[in-house]
């Protein structure tokens, strides 16, 4: 399964943007209202729970400074991935775009798919606002 978001601009320049992903607690300000928990496990790692959903652990496994980072499932059992990517658009703006690759079976993929796009939505929807 593949969902990808509008490329999301951001008032802030590229290396700013990153910075603040690459620092796990700060998806907390990014997370949509109906967020019923988050909680960061290490420097890496954090999971969090939305009203009506399992909880999803996420670790960020790949940074390219300024430019890109890799967050996925620790665990085998779900396999997906979700891409963050910062295209400078100048000193003081960038744009963000986001990209979530998962191998499930067609009726969990059925079942995710909009909770998940609406997922990536509100992390962008909220990402010029919270850095």
């Amino acid at each position: 399964m593949h969902i990808e978001t509008p490329k999301q601009p951001v008032p802030k320049s590229q290396e700013d943007v990153f910075n603040f992903l690459v620092d796990i607690k700060n998806f907390e300000k990014l997370m949509p209202e109906n967020i019923n928990k988050f909680e960061v496990l290490d420097e890496k790692t954090f999971k969090f729970a939305l009203k009506g959903m399992p909880e999803i652990i996420l670790r960020l496994m790949e940074k390219y400074p300024n430019q890109k980072l890799v967050l996925g499932a620790p665990s085998k059992k779900l396999s997906f991935t979700l891409t963050v990517t910062v295209d400078s658009l100048g000193d003081s703006k960038s744009e963000v775009g986001m990209d979530f690759q998962g191998e499930f079976n067609a009726m969990m993929a059925m079942m995710i798919k909009t909770p998940i796009t609406n997922f990536m939505d509100a992390l962008s929807t909220n990402m010029p606002k919270a850095i």
